[in-house]
């Protein structure tokens, strides 16, 4: 356990509340990093005093180190227990002054080629701004340290955190958009030369898109929600031309994501296709090859069938018993051997007229 003070590297630290670590905690003032409490306490303190706003930034709070800031920030029950949950979907809600946004950033990885979704809660106040993360994802550091160096943008105040937040969390779909997009492309290249594991692939990466679809559609109407909401909450022209610009990037994102949705869909009735067609050429060989085996069976058949009446008549004449008929008999033999011949020809000429030979 590190002891119980700030430690600050590139104006990027963390402070450590009693049991409570908080990923980074500064208040602003004029666009400014003016104040880094070492403790919540001393931040509300500072902020009743002097005012100015406040950016706290926290990982996986729990209810006591979330509860503190509910209490001080008059956060609504609903969203704190939200933000406890997690696992929420993405969506933008007010509660009086407050605004409450769930966010589900996505990274791709290229090692075992999926996407990996995160989640970030934002409370959005008068006087404060707190982001909460439940994974890896956004870079939230990197967020607050290009703010930092805008001062014009970050002295807008709470909102401009709120749409540096966005900004980030859309620009980090671009990487997953390109990796979804590249395995579009080898599934494509799988399907025609036949892999047997391309329809397992196309339904993993349907769920991967289905999941990127629920992260990126809400953030649309989100972002239009705030649109709406300029000219009643007073939200300055500067700061209402860069969300439009991330409205912008938004829908493009999402009309990426269906249209790798309708590939995909695409994909997987090709593979259907190809799939029947294998099956239907296997059917018709093995037709083909029952054709060939019955043709050949009616001729082993119709030529069994010529011999056995000569063989009955020779077998049964082959018996040696003393007494038979015609054996005394002059024309016996011959007329036997007739029979014999006969009977041969006539089934042969049976057998050839119906195509048995």
């Amino acid at each position: 356990m590190l002891p119980r003070y700030q430690r600050s590297v590139s104006g990027i630290g963390e402070a450590y509340h009693g049991e409570m670590p908080i990923v980074d905690n500064a208040i602003y003032r004029n666009g400014v990093r003016d104040v880094h409490p070492v403790t919540l306490d001393l931040t509300f303190e500072e902020l009743r005093a002097h005012g100015g706003f406040a950016w706290i930034g926290m990982y996986r709070p729990t209810e006591d180190e979330l509860r503190a800031l509910a209490v001080e920030f008059n956060l609504h029950p609903l969203a704190v227990e939200d933000a406890l949950t997690g696992h929420q979907r993405p969506k933008l809600e007010r509660y009086g002054d407050t605004l409450f946004v769930v966010l589900r950033p996505a990274r791709y990885l290229d090692g075992p080629e999926e996407v990996e979704f995160g989640e970030v809660h934002l409370f959005i106040g008068s006087n404060f701004a707190i982001t909460i993360r439940h994974a890896e994802s956004p870079n939230l550091a990197r967020v607050r340290k290009r703010l930092e160096q805008t001062p014009d943008l970050l002295s807008l105040g709470p909102q401009s955190v709120l749409y540096a937040v966005f900004d980030e969390v859309v620009d980090e779909y671009q990487p997953v958009i390109r990796g979804l997009e590249n395995d579009i492309d080898e599934i494509e290249n799988q399907l025609f030369d036949r892999d047997p594991s391309v329809l397992r692939r196309i339904y993993e990466l349907s769920g991967e898109t289905m999941a990127f679809q629920r992260a990126t559609h809400p953030l649309v109407d989100m972002l239009r929600s705030l649109e709406a909401g300029f000219a009643k909450y007073n939200i300055d022209i500067e700061l209402q031309r860069n969300l439009r610009d991330v409205l912008d990037h938004t829908i493009k994102t999402v009309e990426r994501a269906d249209s790798f949705m309708v590939v995909l869909q695409n994909a997987l009735t090709v593979q259907s296709t190809l799939v029947m067609q294998r099956q239907n050429d296997e059917m018709r060989h093995l037709s083909e090859t029952s054709l060939r085996q019955g043709a050949q069976v009616k001729k082993i058949s119709g030529w069994a069938a010529i011999l056995f009446v000569p063989t009955l008549i020779a077998s049964i004449y082959g018996m040696n018993f003393r007494y038979m008929p015609e054996l005394e008999w002059t024309f016996g033999y011959p007329l036997t051997l007739a029979a014999m011949l006969a009977s041969g020809v006539i089934l042969y000429f049976v057998f050839k007229r119906r195509d048995w030979l």
